[in-house]
This record gives C-alpha cells, sequence and structure tokens, in this order.
C-alpha cells in the first residue's frame, strides 16, 4: 500500500477524533492509551477513512473505554 504524508490539517483532525474518543468516555489522556488510539487513527485514515465523524465512530465501537485500550483488547468489531 502507498502511503502519503498527512497534511497538517489532516494531522489535527485525526488529533480531533482521538479526543472526541476521550471526551465520549469521559476519560482522562492517557500516554499508553494515546498512542494506541493515534496509531489506530492514522491506520485507518490510510486506509481510507477519511472524515472525523467516520473515524470517531470507528475508535469508539473498537476500544469501548478506556479500559479496553488499556488492556489491549480491541472488540471483536476490530478483527476484520
Amino acid at each position: 500500500m502507498l502511503v502519503r504524508r498527512i497534511r497538517d490539517s489532516e494531522m489535527a483532525m485525526l488529533s480531533r477524533s482521538v479526543q472526541t474518543w476521550y471526551r465520549h468516555y469521559k476519560a482522562k489522556p492517557d500516554e499508553r492509551a494515546s498512542e494506541m488510539l493515534c496509531s489506530a487513527v492514522i491506520d485507518l485514515f490510510n486506509k481510507g477513512h477519511h472524515t472525523q465523524e467516520e473515524l470517531t465512530s470507528i475508535l469508539i465501537t473498537r476500544y469501548p473505554g478506556p479500559t479496553a485500550i488499556l488492556t489491549n483488547a480491541p472488540t471483536s468489531s476490530a478483527i476484520q
């Protein structure tokens, strides 16, 4: 897969998607969780998901709360 450089405006949108995940679960930012969420959102973006709404929805579905992140256990819908 050819991956192009992510523009600053796109990176800001990816960041907002992760921030929205935190707000949705009323969770405090955590370094480990942020690393996993950022990695996941970049991967999703590179696979063709290019709207904040779509990215946020997928993150919320795959990582249903901070416990799922910290135990490194995405839901079965994450395995496709």
